[in-house]
Formats: C-alpha cells, structure tokens, sequence
C-alpha cells in the first residue's frame, strides 16, 4: 500500500503533514510520489489566501476520477481550508472519506489511525517515523491569540496552544537522534511562546541548545510585540541560534498597522529590530508586507517602500490584499483597485529584490560557515543558499568557507575546512 500526499500552504502545514502522514506509515503505507501508484491520499490545505484555497479544492476535485479507477482508495482531506469548508467540502466531493479540520489537529492522526483500522488495514506498527533531514521543523504552538483583521488563521486554528517544554524536548532528541542538526521552531506567533511554569521563548531557546546533535535553531514567524530584550539576548547569547530573523510587518504605514489590529508602529518595529541589531552580529533581517489592504492610498505605499530601507531587509515575501470571508476585514470595501495593487506590488517585489541582492553581495570576499544540507549545497547563519563547485564533504557537516561570488540562486563559496562536530 502507497500513501501520497498533498501538501499547500505554509511551513506549519508541511509539518502537519508529516505528522497526518504517520497513522498511514504505521499500517504498512509506504511515501510514494506518483499519484497514479498511490492507495491512499493526503491532501493537506490551506485558506490563508483565496488562491491558495482554490488550488486545495482543486486538487480535491480532480480526485474524484483517481479514486474511482481502483476499488479501495482513500481520500483524506485536512488543514485549514477543510476547516472552514467542511460542510461544502463534504457536499461537493462525496467521494472523499475523512475531512479533518485543523483546530483538532492534535487528536486527527487518531481519528485517521481509527479510520484506517476500521477499513482493515494491516496492524499499527510501534514507530514508524522516517529519519528526519538535515533541517527539521519542530512545532512549538498551533493557533493563534491575535485578530489581525486580514487573516483567518485564529478562526481555523483556534487560540494560541503552546506545547509543553518536555514535549518538545522530546521530540527535539528524537529528531536530533535522527540526524537532524538544524531544527526549525514553528508557531503561528512562535515568541510567544510561554508554559504553566511562567518560562517564555527565550527559555526554550537555552533548553533545546542543550540537545546533543542540535547545532542550528532557527525559528518563525515571530511577532514584532514578543520580540523582547530577553529574546535578543538569548540570539546574542546562545551559539546555536542563528543570526537571521523573519519578521512580519506587513505596512510600513501606522495608519494602515492601526486598522490592520497589528498592535504597533512603524517607530516600535524599527526600534525592536535595532535592539536585536545592537547585539547580534551579522543579522540577516526579512519580513512579510501585504499591499492594497482597504483605504491604503499612495502616501501610506511610500512609507512601505521606505521601511524596507530603513529597516535594513536582507528581503522580503511581498503580497496582495485579498478579502477572506470570516475575517474583520471583509466587511471593509476592497477599494484598492486592482491595478494599484498590481503596481505597488511589483515595486515592492523590485525594491526587495534590489536589497536581497546587495545583501548576497555583501558577504563576497567573507568567511562564512555552511551547514551542508547535500555534498555540495548548504545553508549559512543568515539562511542564505551556499553552493560548492565540488563535493565538501557529507550532508549534517559544518564547513568553512570562503564566498567566491553570488548569483540570484544564492552565494558560491569554496571550502576551507571543516568544522569538527561534537
């Protein structure tokens, strides 16, 4: 029996996808990546943007025909679109056998494993879990306790829920065990995270550097308002965290921020950003913007384009303003006409680039460190994609290097020794 699975959205959905993957692998599925050979489907979804829901529910439909060629087949529909569709979902697409939503995400691979064991697949094995790569993501909190008003993520995730210290450690040594050297913190306001005994982000930080085998942490996607002199203390402090930050502003506009419901000004992102500067060498900063949120005019773009400046981004994901049913902001008039956003878009798109490049750039001629994810590919510090003109030596390896030049794809670097693992 084969398993494929469908994964859009997010880091937190390829995560959970992995995790819904594992009732499957513990009844004999084995990963497979040709649809036509699979017994079985997962498609995990995502709603955080139209598009990204129409191409999940396009996915689901163009099942139908798989799943009727061969007697047996299943489909599984999860995540956050089959949160907030699921009733539809179920009506449009009676062929599908389980939608699970992701506010129960924690009790859904039970409810896959109890599906399966009724339809007579093969015995639950003990531990199935595939080795983890290089790089694995650890999920520290699901949901969200904002209400920012363009985002459906709190209504199909629920409230912020922080896992448990020991659990995390837990699975950080398993994943460690497994040959992980990188973990990648996840929550939809990963910072925030704080447990029952009062410890917060920055705790968690210290206590999973201590993992054996755990040589990188990385985390996203932080909020501006947790990013405290605590946790900038712990990124200058502790070896393992990497110089690099992905945090979302959205607008450079305080205007825009107010009726967005982010809870800050353009002076307070920037201050928190120089304080993090102020004490780790080297940061490599990016962030999210979302152009054309309702009433943004011409004078509240400029102020976007400018932080990208002053905020000194090494990058940046750049988006358009869609209204998403359920969200605060859907009952505002989409008065941005789609041209502007197309326009302001593709400026922002230019004025990021324009900075990721001079910060590639920047680092030719320096020494840098590289992770190697294959023999001839890794990752720096800062998250950028270092490339070797020959093999450097085996995947989980910490190399030395020496930046020869860049291009678009990233740095290319030369090997100067390597770093001995402890």
């Amino acid at each position: 029996m084969k398993l494929h699975v469908l994964s859009f959205g997010c880091q937190m959905n390829e995560a959970d996808a992995l995790e819904l993957s594992y009732p499957f692998l513990a009844r004999g599925f084995e990963p497979c990546a040709v649809l036509a050979d699979a017994d079985a489907v997962l498609v995990n979804t995502c709603t955080v943007r139209a598009h990204a829901e129409h191409r999940a529910v396009s996915a689901v439909g163009r099942l139908e025909a798989w799943k009727a060629a061969r007697p047996g087949r299943l489909v599984v529909v999860a995540g956050c679109a089959a949160e907030r569709l699921g009733p539809e979902l179920r009506r449009r697409f009676p062929f599908v056998d389980l939608v699970l939503g992701a506010r129960s995400v924690e009790e859904t691979p039970a409810l896959i494993a109890r599906a399966l064991e009724e339809r007579g697949a093969g015995p639950a094995a003990t531990d199935v879990r595939p080795p983890p790569g290089i790089s694995a993501y650890l999920t520290v909190a699901r949901g969200c306790g904002f209400a920012c008003a363009y985002c459906i993520v709190p209504s199909v995730r629920g409230p912020d829920r922080p896992r448990a210290l020991d659990r995390v450690l837990e699975e950080a040594r398993r994943l460690a065990d497994g040959g992980a050297r990188e973990l990648v913190l996840l929550g939809q306001t990963v910072n925030g995270w704080k447990d029952r005994e009062g410890r917060v982000f920055a705790d968690l930080l210290r206590a999973l550097a201590e993992v054996p085998g755990v040589l990188r942490l990385r985390f996203m996607s932080p909020h501006p308002l947790f990013l405290d002199e605590a946790l900038a203390a712990a990124m200058a402090e502790i070896p393992a965290v990497c110089p690099q930050l992905h945090l979302p502003v959205q607008s450079g506009s305080d205007r825009v921020l107010a009726a967005m419901g982010r809870g800050y000004t353009c002076a307070d992102f920037l201050s928190r950003v120089r304080s993090v500067r102020a004490r780790v060498s080297g940061l490599a900063l990016s962030t999210d913007l979302l152009v054309g949120f309702p009433g943004e005019t011409a004078e509240d773009f400029r102020g976007t384009l400018s932080l990208i400046d002053e905020a000194e981004l090494a990058g940046a994901y750049c988006f358009k303003y869609s209204p998403r049913e359920g969200t605060p902001s859907f009952a505002l008039a989409d008065d941005v006409e789609p041209r502007v956003k197309e326009e302001r878009h593709a400026l922002l798109l230019e004025r990021a680039e324009g900075r990721r490049s001079a910060e590639l750039r920047s680092w030719v001629g320096r020494s840098v460190e590289v992770l190697l994810e294959t023999p001839t590919g890794g990752r720096t510090p800062q998250f950028h994609p270092a490339r070797f003109a020959s093999p450097a030596g085996a995947p989980g390896t910490l190399v030395e290097a020496e930046v020869t030049g860049c291009s678009q794809a990233g740095l290319l670097v030369q090997a100067a020794r390597r770093r001995p693992l402890p």
